[in-house]
């Protein structure tokens, strides 16, 4: 949906030298996924977004919107293409709520009945009533509010791409996190092409499909934001990820991911104990899921209790402390690991039948294998 071919923008300074703002940026974002330039103040990101929406002319390169070559589209063609939301928000403070949403729309010629209807639909979508807000002025919001309009607004005209500088930027922590929160769900219904701009590497880990790292201008890394983390290409990337970027991708990581890597070992109720023993000792393990005729765990055997024991598994049979779900993170699934005072748990999937377990070394183990949960392809 957006490609990036050689992308350069060249600035002469006052003493006639030339330098390069963004240098030979090439990327390539995907319909309906989420790319946030990452990376300190002054290293091309914003510049790189502006020349995209043809508020700065680009030195060089090429600039294709869903599939379209951007040199021959007229600049409200592009515009239509495309939505733009910005730190400082930019609402018209003489006008309503209403008719700020509306400004495109109206420009489009959507009658009024049309206009209104979007405006209540969007409105809803970040959980503003529309009874109580749509004929107000802005300087009758709080800046969160006032933020949240400024993001509908791009979206007023369903425009395929969005492109967001630090929407969030200027927004207190508690109604940031609210509002990153409300933009996800919205997301997941419109399923927009988006390119944020951002400086802060938690923002980017939780709102990003792909994150491109930026430095002097250049693309230092384009990843995934569990690949950014487990696998940082250089000291630039990994001190800006931080040094707790291992803890990070416990966020990340999905027990499933963990499970899969491990064997799926069970018995029955009805299998003897000498046998549930035997294939404990044969893959060193020092208890064994029971689980009934659906899959779904029962408990555990414990080895050193079966070992030279008659009778069946169910006699001996251990009720779990708890259990995990394949869709949590890791960092839910250590908190339960540690609250019931537990090292292990078998990992269940949606409809409760068993896929595994998870342990706290089988965390270790995946965290500092270097896997992770997708790779690019580019």
């Amino acid at each position: 949906m957006i490609k990036l071919e050689h992308l350069t923008k060249t600035f002469r300074q006052q003493n006639g030298q030339t330098f390069n703002a963004v240098d030979n940026v090439s990327l390539h974002v995907p319909e309906g996924e989420m790319c946030v330039l990452l990376g300190p103040s002054g290293c091309g990101k914003t510049t790189t977004l502006k020349m995209i929406n043809r508020l700065i002319t680009r030195s060089s390169g090429k600039i294709w919107i869903n599939g379209e070559d951007t040199d021959q589209m007229d600049t409200v063609s592009l515009r239509r293409n495309i939505g733009y939301v910005i730190q400082q928000i930019g609402l018209f403070p003489n006008m309503t709520i209403e008719e700020n949403i509306t400004v495109v729309p109206r420009m489009l010629g959507w009658d009024k009945q049309r206009c209104r209807a979007r405006a209540m639909e969007l409105m809803n979508m970040v959980a503003l009533e529309p009874g109580k807000y749509l004929n107000r002025y802005p300087k009758e919001l709080s800046g969160g509010q006032q933020q949240r309009i400024g993001v509908i607004r791009a979206l007023a005209a369903d425009p395929p791409v969005l492109l967001m500088d630090e929407p969030f930027g200027a927004v207190d922590p508690i109604n940031r996190e609210v509002i990153q929160n409300e933009f996800l769900t919205m997301q997941r219904q419109l399923n927009k092409t988006v390119m944020l701009v951002s400086h802060d590497i938690d923002e980017a880990l939780k709102l990003g499909d792909r994150i491109a790292v930026f430095g002097q201008g250049k693309i230092v890394q384009c990843a995934s934001p569990d690949e950014l983390l487990a696998t940082p290409r250089n000291d630039f990337v990994g001190s800006f990820v931080g040094q707790d970027r291992t803890l990070k991708r416990l966020l990340l990581v999905q027990a499933s991911d963990v499970t899969d890597q491990q064997p799926t070992i069970t018995v029955r109720k009805s299998t003897p104990l000498d046998q549930a023993f035997a294939t404990m000792d044969d893959h060193d393990m020092r208890a064994i899921t029971v689980v009934d005729d659906d899959g779904k765990p029962l408990g555990y055997v414990k080895r050193r209790e079966a070992r030279d024991a008659t009778g069946v598994s169910a006699d001996k049979l251990h009720t779990f402390k708890v259990t995990g779900r394949g869709e949590e993170n890791l960092r839910v699934v250590l908190s339960k690991l540690y609250e019931h005072n537990t090292v292990w748990m078998p990992i269940v999937d949606e409809e409760g039948r068993y896929c595994g377990e998870i342990s706290q070394d089988y965390i270790a183990d995946y965290l500092s294998s270097g896997r992770t949960r997708r790779k690019l392809n580019q």
